[in-house]
């Protein structure tokens, strides 16, 4: 996967292959009403911001805009947010179109409209990446996706100086990583609220992580707020929704399923592991000397 990887950014480093960037710049937002946002939302924001120190003066922040009903909220509630803190930030928004639909039916202005409905300037990087993602056979298309998402705004954010990029994952999202880590590849590990990347030198920060889905739902329904559908042909087909499934399934049963999740990823909680396992020369090691022994 490395070596796949590290060739096609050679491409793009060196000129041979570069994202469609198309520009829409921010509005003029003189005299226009700004939407309300719900106040458990700006709660939920303010406190992960202020507990994980997202924010500081000065910052240039990169949104991540799908145009899903996450990234969408995001949009407005954190331009609204930003607008009122005691210091000023600049922030605009990037949408990346892995290509998979053709680039005449890319679909750009309803995001346009929104993000300038927002006050924000928007970004467009298309690459056509649609079967490097579906049919690597090195990478599930979802891991894949993911990758190139947030390869290719890390990589416009450090060339444009945004020092920070905002994605719109929440608590659900938080908690379904930490269960298909484990269920999937025997890890216990989940995204952190904000981490910083050495390679890029830009800080990924998630001002939804303390808020609920089902919170985001109602209030892209008390704001009107329209979605657009994903154009990947396996949206819905994926381990995290089986993993969402799974979970709304015991928590029909226990209540508290999901907050015993969402506890269990904290830090600081009491946990009883078994040791790593020993290498296969150690422990035969281990094992001759046992049965070996005198009594």
């Amino acid at each position: 996967m490395t070596e796949s990887i590290d060739k096609q950014w050679a491409e793009i480093d060196e000129g041979r292959k570069q994202p469609v960037l198309t520009d829409y710049p921010p509005p003029d937002s003189a005299g226009q009403r700004e939407p309300v946002i719900p106040r458990y939302i700006i709660k939920g924001m303010r406190k992960a911001i202020t507990e994980f120190d997202m924010l500081a003066p000065g910052d240039r922040i990169l949104l991540g805009l799908s145009g899903g009903k996450d990234s969408t909220l995001l949009l407005y509630a954190f331009a609204y947010l930003a607008r009122r803190l005691p210091w000023t930030v600049e922030m605009e928004a990037m949408h990346i179109d892995l290509g998979f639909r053709p680039p005449e039916d890319g679909g750009y202005k309803p995001l346009a409209d929104a993000a300038a409905a927002a006050g924000l300037a928007l970004h467009v990087q298309r690459m056509d990446m649609a079967d490097d993602t579906l049919q690597n056979p090195e990478q599930n298309p979802c891991s894949r996706c993911a990758y190139w998402r947030r390869a290719l705004m890390h990589h416009y954010a450090k060339r444009q100086g945004f020092n920070k990029v905002a994605f719109a994952h929440h608590y659900d999202d938080a908690v379904e990583t930490w269960l298909m880590g484990l269920l999937y590849s025997g890890q216990l590990g989940t995204f952190m609220p904000k981490t910083y990347l050495d390679r890029t030198g830009v800080t990924v920060i998630r001002p939804f992580v303390y808020i609920r889905e089902k919170d985001i739902v109602a209030a892209s329904s008390e704001l009107g707020l329209h979605a657009v559908l994903s154009p990947c042909p396996l949206d819905g087909y994926t381990m995290r929704t089986r993993v969402k499934e799974l979970i709304g399934t015991l928590s029909r049963e226990n209540p508290q399923v999901f907050s015993h999740l969402a506890s269990g990823m904290r830090e600081g909680k009491r946990q009883y592991l078994w040791p790593a396992p020993m290498e296969r020369k150690a422990l035969r090691q281990k094992s001759l000397a046992f049965w070996k022994r005198e009594e």
